[in-house]
């Protein structure tokens, strides 16, 4: 099997990489300064599951590609994605299958609409890495999972083969005959607490400490209800499962937007949390919480946006 792998970043070259290292025919699509370190230091990742060093991956750029791939692993942030979906197009075949691994689902609209359906499967990862400066990759946790499915719950023969090639791989894969709950599922904890640490500028514990955990509650209960009205209630037990996360009082636990927003990055924002919005507000749902969070978020792009444009951004104080 060929394997394009759109990037090299913390997910993409983790996942890349260990592909890799169990043997399979794995290329990167990277720009020409991640190119270049790639041809210099090779992949580099440092895990508490095993550290590994492949010298000299393929790499090609967009204006190289032929649609000589079998997969097309797609790992990019959502805010990259149309310029994503650009470049690795010439890719695209009639035998390819696209597995994107973003959050949420408006990604599979945009990828269904450019590419067709029939070309995308559903996908999810569960990892938690950098790309530190110099292009290692650090793992931070032993979690590493990709999960992957047809959209229809089939088993398909494209999907037994991607089953197969990372069989040996070092991480955890789970062939999904429900991968579209999985996804809402993830989406769902995701956009809650993307919304409540991002909303307190705070991890897990400070929160509950500050007395935010009926705040943690009702952002989960406010995302699951909308994610009931698309068809897809998280499932009882997951539903558990992340009401104890979001309310755990020892918890170092933050959204990695967080993270973006405290360098002063791009966040996805409206991928994460506005889609969902929109969706509850077509089906009748009521998420006030959630529209407090999304402003919060956009108006931070905002600032953010007239910073990049040289605008100042001092508060006026009478």
């Amino acid at each position: 099997m060929r394997i394009l792998v759109v990037g090299a970043g913390a997910t993409g070259g983790y996942f890349g990489g260990r592909l890799l290292e169990a043997g399979q025919d794995v290329t990167f699509l990277v720009r020409p300064r991640r190119a270049a370190e790639l041809a210099s230091a090779g992949v580099v990742i440092q895990s508490p599951t095993g550290d590994v060093s492949i010298p000299k991956p393929r790499t090609v750029e967009a204006h190289q590609l032929r649609p000589e791939y079998d997969l097309i692993l797609l790992s990019c942030k959502a805010y990259d994605l149309e310029s994503a979906m650009e470049s690795f197009a010439p890719a695209v075949s009639e035998r390819v299958a696209i597995l994107p691994v973003l959050n949420g689902m408006r990604h599979l609209d945009l990828l269904d609409a450019r590419f067709g359906r029939e070309r995308v499967l559903g996908g999810l990862c569960v990892i938690s890495a950098v790309l530190e400066p110099g292009g290692c990759i650090a793992h931070l946790n032993d979690l590493h999972l990709l999960s992957f499915g047809e959209r229809d719950g089939r088993r398909s023969a494209r999907v037994e083969a991607i089953a197969a090639a990372c069989k040996d791989a070092k991480f955890y894969t789970r062939l999904s005959e429900i991968i579209l709950q999985e996804m809402w599922e993830k989406w769902v904890f995701i956009a809650s607490l993307a919304s409540l640490t991002c909303l307190m500028r705070a991890m897990v514990r400070d929160i509950v400490a500050a007395g935010g955990t009926e705040l943690a509650q009702a952002l989960l209960d406010e995302s699951a209800a909308i994610a009931a009205s698309q068809g897809f209630a998280p499932r009882t037990r997951q539903l558990e499962k992340d009401r104890a996360t979001v309310t755990a009082a020892e918890s170092d636990l933050a959204a990695s937007m967080l993270r973006d927003i405290e360098r002063g990055g791009p966040i996805e924002a409206d991928h994460m949390v506005g889609d969902l919005l929109r969706r509850g507000d077509a089906a009748g749902v009521a998420a006030p919480l959630l529209k407090v969070a999304s402003t919060h978020l956009k108006a931070y792009e905002a600032r953010r946006a007239r910073e990049i444009a040289g605008i100042p951004t001092r508060v006026n104080r009478p």
